[in-house]
């Protein structure tokens, strides 16, 4: 699976070889920091999530993509995440 694009309407995405779950979560949240450090699970989301490098199609915006099944972690990750 690695090396594998994923298009979407919004985004153009690149799996991260660490994720556990090769899906995309409906809650989702754009780091507009290509090369900073996102580590999902030190945030200890209670459900699935997986990791992207993403291009956002809209403006051409090159970040990653954090994708969750709970809204709660998506909200957990946002209030708490700072780029290094």
């Amino acid at each position: 699976m690695a090396g594998t694009t994923i298009n979407t309407e919004t985004y153009k995405l690149y799996p991260s070889p660490r994720n556990p779950h090769r899906e995309i979560f409906a809650h989702q949240v754009f780091v507009p920091h290509p090369y900073a450090l996102v580590d999902p699970p030190s945030y200890d989301p209670k459900g699935r999530w997986s990791l992207y490098a993403a291009h956002r199609l809209a403006d051409g915006k090159n970040g990653q993509l954090v994708t969750y099944e709970l809204e709660a972690d998506a909200e957990k990750f946002k209030s708490r995440f700072t780029p290094d």
